[in-house]
């Protein structure tokens, strides 16, 4: 007889993008003003971005 083989389910996409935008956030209160902090901020806003596309791509209006 075989084994079933078990896995942990993972989190949604949606889930870690939110989660990295979060984490992104608040390494980007922690840099000095500058190029840099505006790069982190920058990727932490696409992280959000692209958390709500499932949403937006669901909606009722497209």
């Amino acid at each position: 007889m075989q084994k079933r083989r078990r896995f942990k389910p993972s989190p949604s996409l949606e889930a870690c993008l939110g989660e990295e935008a979060a984490q992104l956030r608040q390494a980007a209160r922690e840099l000095p003003e500058g190029p840099k902090r505006d790069h982190v901020l920058r990727r932490a806003r696409q992280c959000e971005t692209g958390s709500h596309m499932t949403d937006w791509m669901d909606s009722r209006g497209l």
